[in-house]
């Protein structure tokens, strides 16, 4: 009999609950994307939380004193299965899907694939890096998107 891999990723709330559905489906698909970006999961915890929490964070363990939508932490060692803590601001969430005039969720997807593709070595230092993480989000929006209208 063959053994199922387990995977582990996990939502943790800071800060006052918001609208989320279909958190499982967005659990696999999130297994998927580092399967598709052939990385190995272990656990990925994603713990969502205010702007004053993730600023003091950014300052504490990045020196920056500003504010930002995402922290991500990878806490595997190279060659092992990906680990990560990913603290995301659910007020820089709101504001920016206000900003950039789009949907909360669609902001929080696009977030939360950014978070899992740092983990698999995608940076955003430079603007051809950028350029580049923002083709992998689209993708994945699309495929996520995709995804669930085929469930239905």
């Amino acid at each position: 009999m063959m053994m199922k891999e387990k995977y582990v990723v996990r939502f943790f709330y800071e800060c006052e609950s918001f609208p989320f559905s279909d958190r499982n489906l967005l659990k696999e698909f999130i297994v998927k994307l580092f399967k598709n970006e052939k990385y190995k999961l272990g656990s990925l915890h994603y713990i969502f939380c205010t702007d004053d929490a993730l600023r003091k964070m950014n300052k504490k363990f990045l020196n920056h004193p500003d504010y930002t939508d995402i922290l991500t932490f990878p806490l595997s060692e190279k060659g092992m299965p990906v680990e990560g803590e990913i603290y995301i601001s659910i007020d820089r969430i709101k504001d920016n899907s206000l900003i950039f005039n789009t949907f909360f969720k669609e902001e929080l997807l696009r977030v939360i694939f950014h978070g899992a593709l740092h983990l698999c070595n995608y940076n955003d230092h430079s603007s051809q890096e950028i350029k580049k993480m923002r083709e992998r989000e689209n993708h994945y929006l699309r495929l996520y998107n995709n995804g669930k209208k085929n469930k239905s």
